[in-house]
């Protein structure tokens, strides 16, 4: 139990999701390292669909032009972001090179 603002919450508190780095690795996709440690794969072809607001970054130059900006992926000085939730919830797992993913 914690208190917040003087309101009582029967959970822990939850620390808020963050991308720690990214780099882009080919055509739409990113490898993004978030707050909790992971690394995970972000294929963007697979969001457009679902947030019209992406369309934009269709185009490479535009895509490959990101910033960090308090944890949250962003492009086009910030007209553009994706939620860190959203990021990692349209992700999967991945392991580098030589490192099995346990099950």
């Amino acid at each position: 139990m914690f208190e917040m603002n003087g309101i009582l919450y029967a959970d822990e508190p939850s620390r808020e999701l963050e991308v720690r780095s990214a780099r882009v690795t080919g055509d739409q996709i990113m490898l993004v390292m978030f707050s909790t440690g992971e690394t995970r794969l972000c294929d963007f072809t697979e969001m457009y669909d679902d947030v019209p607001a992406f369309a934009p970054l269709r185009d490479e130059k535009t895509f490959e032009d990101f910033r960090i900006d308090h944890g949250i992926l962003t492009w086009c000085d910030g007209d553009i972001d994706i939620s860190p939730t959203y990021l990692y919830e349209h992700s999967y797992e991945y392991a580098a090179y030589g490192e099995l993913v346990s099950a």
